[in-house]
């Protein structure tokens, strides 16, 4: 027979578990960011850690937009990799490893963006078939090798399908034909720049702040939050 004392205390450890289900995330700490307040970002070639070998330059030619469109003067992405390639950094692994101070010496920026794609590509589990794409970021002061920002993101074509009908021969043959033309088509570098524009916008939380020349109504939005 249980004792009243130990239900007692059961039900206060059921209870305290569903207040800490329901307590408000930690908002990310801004205040390394602030201080730096960059206002030009160098983007380094992603280090690519999928089966893909497209990935790294797929993801790295969607990153300058979102960045822009946040208010950030990007160096050019074509024009930095030839520099590394130039000076004897063949791959993006020895880009990723050059010191900071020497980035900001060579180019100049306040700030790095170093990115790492985890995922890039097509997979087929029999019922179902998608395109992922996953990349994680940080972003780094050039000028005393700070880290001032770090998320991830994943976009995935699968986030729209809906496999409820047809029962299980439907669902089969979707999944084979979407397989077929995920084979034979790009879709990951279209699903790149899903992912690299959540990774990178401004409207996420936890993402990154505004930069100087990002529109006063955004500025005043995330202020408000």
């Amino acid at each position: 027979m249980i004792r009243f004392n130990s239900c007692k205390a059961l039900a206060l450890l059921l209870l305290t578990g569903l207040l800490g289900g329901c307590a408000t995330p930690t908002p990310y700490d801004y205040t390394a960011f602030k201080q730096s307040n960059p206002a030009s970002i160098l983007v380094l070639p992603p280090i690519n850690s999928s089966p893909d070998i497209k990935a790294s330059y797929s993801v790295l030619s969607h990153v300058t937009l979102p960045l822009a469109e946040a208010g950030y003067y990007v160096l050019p992405v074509a024009l930095v990799d030839e520099t590394f390639k130039q000076n004897g950094l063949m791959n993006a692994a020895e880009m990723h490893m050059a010191p900071p101070a020497k980035l900001h010496e060579i180019f100049g920026a306040d700030a790095a963006l170093y990115i790492e794609v985890s995922e890039y590509g097509s997979s087929y589990m029999l019922v179902t078939s998608e395109v992922a794409v996953t990349a994680n970021a940080k972003l780094v002061d050039l000028r005393n090798g700070q880290l001032l920002w770090e998320g991830s993101a994943r976009a995935s074509t699968a986030e729209n399908q809906n496999n409820n009908g047809g029962g299980l021969v439907g669902m089969l043959i979707t999944a084979a034909v979407n397989q077929i033309i995920n084979t034979l088509s790009d879709r990951g570098h279209e699903v790149a720049g899903i992912a690299s524009h959540r990774l990178l916008t401004v409207s996420r939380r936890d993402g990154i702040l505004p930069g100087p020349r990002a529109p006063l109504a955004m500025k005043q939005q995330l202020a408000a939050q």
